[in-house]
């Protein structure tokens, strides 16, 4: 059955052009050789507007900046809470690519994303010599997980997508204990079975003080691909799999969960539904938890997020929490790659807009311009992919990081806007 076109390129391994690090192959090889300079910084405290972008039009305001020197993809922040005299300081991840190897890059800001440098690298020889590696997330410990302390920093990523002459792919979880710039090997969370993919992970902690871990899964026959979720007592020993959104149709593919805890403990996950076709196909949805990991029926496939008039994200959905002054539950904060009106045609505002909900996930998101205006309109890995939010200790500010093109190199770019 015909799929879309992101969802169809994922599936495969050598001509994998939707996973991130043969993006990087692909698209920019040559600019994504040589690592950023430890001192080099760019400066990029945007405005709130969303007139930033890269390629703007003549007269636009240039907000956004580049996020290190070179190409690279699926970015992630985070800002340290839990790290003694860091707290404060913001941490960057994107995966690049350096004469064959893909690896993570770590950039820091001590000026709340105004600027950043280059600090840290994460490598492994199972990303070497053009094997893949895909869709990392980097993760602050806000508790003591196993014998690593509060403030520990997690990053974890697919490795080994285009492995000849079979990918067996891994899903390897790396820790630092200085802020970003040193990097080792903890875990492997989930080995492929087959020749199928293990995608995008992320963390969570559950309501026991477990530490979770949900990606996407290609390697189960009955599903073209299904979320899951295993959970470790130390971050070396997992358990699971549990199945949280599958679909009764083999063709439909959840995939790309994020999650979000509430003051009132409740979680919220959000995922993408990749179809065969229509409108909808891998339009971005959301459901609940009370403990983080039980998350009911995996054959429940939730709710589809719009706003009041009917419009929605389709792909690559990310999600971030704020305090709100005068609602104890915050809000939420959602991005997609492209916006569509609810006939199914594209909105004005995609690739500029993101969305903020105050009541946990439930009815209605609005609007707001988002920090980082992307340009292209294309449908692949690069272009506002998985995009990064990260709310300011206050709420009323996000810093956004998004890929956008630069000729034929896909690039990360920042700045910070109202929210």
């Amino acid at each position: 059955m015909p799929t879309s076109t992101i969802t169809r390129s994922r599936r495969r391994g050598p001509a994998f052009l939707v996973s991130l690090m043969a993006a990087c192959t692909a698209l920019f090889l040559t600019s994504c050789s040589g690592a950023p300079s430890q001192d080099s910084e760019q400066t990029g405290k945007g405005a709130v507007s969303n007139n930033a972008a890269p390629g703007q039009a003549p007269g636009e305001k240039a907000d956004a900046k580049p996020l290190g020197d070179g190409g690279a993809l699926y970015p992630r922040a985070v800002r340290l809470r839990h790290s003694g005299e860091a707290n404060g300081r913001v941490l960057a991840s994107s995966v690049s690519h350096k004469g064959g190897d893909g690896v993570g890059e770590i950039q820091e800001s001590t000026d709340g994303g105004g600027s950043f440098r280059h600090v840290g690298t994460v490598s492994d020889e199972k990303a070497a010599d053009g094997k893949g590696l895909c869709c990392a997330t980097l993760y602050e410990l806000p508790q003591q997980v196993g014998d690593m302390p509060a403030g520990t920093l997690l990053w974890a990523a697919s490795f080994g997508q285009d492995e000849k002459p079979e990918p067996r792919m891994t899903i390897r979880v790396f820790k630092s204990t200085d802020h970003g710039r040193n990097w080792s090997p903890l875990s492997t969370v989930a080995t492929a079975p087959n020749a199928k993919g293990l995608w995008e992970p992320e963390f969570s902690i559950d309501a026991q003080g477990n530490l979770v871990c949900h990606y996407s899964d290609e390697t189960d026959p009955r599903h073209s691909q299904k979320l899951v979720a295993v959970r470790s007592k130390d971050g070396v020993s997992w358990s699971g799999p549990r199945e949280t959104v599958t679909s009764k149709l083999e063709s439909d593919r959840p995939g790309m969960a994020v999650v979000r805890k509430l003051p009132n403990g409740t979680y919220v996950m959000t995922y993408e539904i990749c179809a065969a076709g229509g409108k909808y196909a891998c339009v971005a949805h959301l459901r609940t938890s009370r403990d983080g990991w039980d998350w009911g029926d995996p054959a429940d496939l939730g709710t589809r997020a719009e706003t009041e008039d009917g419009k929605y994200f389709l792909h690559a959905p990310n999600l971030a929490w704020a305090p709100e002054e005068g609602n104890p539950q915050g809000k939420l904060l959602l991005v997609g790659q492209a916006m569509y009106h609810k006939d199914g045609g594209r909105a004005d505002g995609s690739g500029r807009t993101i969305w903020i909900n105050s009541k946990g996930g439930e009815g209605a998101w609005r609007e707001i311009p988002a920090p980082v205006a992307v340009k292209s309109d294309k449908l692949d890995s690069c272009p506002n992919y998985s995009s990064s939010l990260l709310p300011s200790e206050d709420g009323r500010e996000v810093l956004e990081i998004a890929t956008d093109y630069d000729g034929g190199v896909c690039r990360p770019y920042f700045a910070t806007g109202g929210s």
